[in-house]
């Protein structure tokens, strides 16, 4: 917020931003557009005070793909945890509400168990409480990761244990952060989106805006996975995410 506050004091053109908490940041947000500022955003599809909101696919498709992948590696069967970076993010609530419902649809013979995991998007939070929950629910098989480390947290539990055989893990990382992890077997799959053309992606929408064009429904961005962009709203999403195992990381290096 301050660093929101001092770009508004400035009277920057635009501001491109990626809030960790949406809610939190809609009354600066709001006088930045009050003062003539184009904002733009990205993973906050539900935040109000934007010209302009852009995601590297819906999250719903995202959350529905993870629990497709898990439900498959757990043969439809058995219990599993799901993991949020913060449960005052949009996005990583979207993935995990949608895959619970794809579960519930497509998966009858799985459970989850527990709630919503917090862990600050910090590996050792991750480990920590996977580790716990192993404890509580000797049976849990199934892992869902939305922050960067989650995956690699529980991946290192995973190895700790010596199950990589007997579970399986899903989970939003990079192949920087997981690698190791995929080498082993620990976790079974990645998936990620590149932030560096999303970051491209809200420029370029920034650029148009202070132009005065407005984004169509299907346009293209000239940018890998947002060659044809749904418009829903203020909200355009892409086609952008990656798949990546432990097959075809090293094509990934970052």
């Amino acid at each position: 917020m301050e660093i929101l506050e001092e770009a508004i004091a400035r009277r920057v053109d635009a501001i491109a931003v990626v809030p960790f908490s949406p809610e939190a940041l809609e009354p600066v947000l709001k006088r930045a557009m009050g003062a003539g500022i184009k904002v733009v955003s990205h993973e906050a599809a539900t935040i109000q005070n934007v010209d302009l909101d852009i995601e590297a696919f819906r999250n719903a498709d995202l959350g529905e793909h993870y629990m497709k992948k898990l439900g498959e590696c757990m043969g439809g069967e058995g219990e599993y945890a799901v993991f949020v970076a913060s449960l005052a993010s949009t996005s990583h609530n979207q993935w995990v509400d949608a895959a619970i419902a794809y579960q519930h649809a497509n998966f009858p013979g799985m459970k989850m168990v527990g709630s919503k995991n917090e862990t600050a998007d910090d590996q050792q939070q991750a480990y920590a409480k996977t580790q716990e929950l192993l404890r509580a629910y000797p049976n849990l098989r199934g892992f869902q990761g939305s922050g960067s480390t989650d995956v690699a947290g529980i991946g290192q539990a995973i190895d700790e244990r010596r199950m990589a055989d007997d579970t399986c893990v899903v989970g939003t990382s990079l192949p920087s952060i997981s690698a190791q992890y995929l080498d082993t077997g620990a976790v079974d799959m990645i998936s990620f989106w590149d932030p560096a053309l999303a970051g491209y992606a809200m420029n370029k929408l920034a650029l148009m805006l202070l132009e005065g064009k407005e984004p169509t429904d299907g346009m293209n961005l000239e940018i890998p996975g947002y060659e044809k962009v749904s418009l829903d709203g203020k909200v355009i999403r892409g086609q952008a995410w990656i798949d990546v195992t432990k097959n075809n990381a090293k094509d990934y290096p970052f």
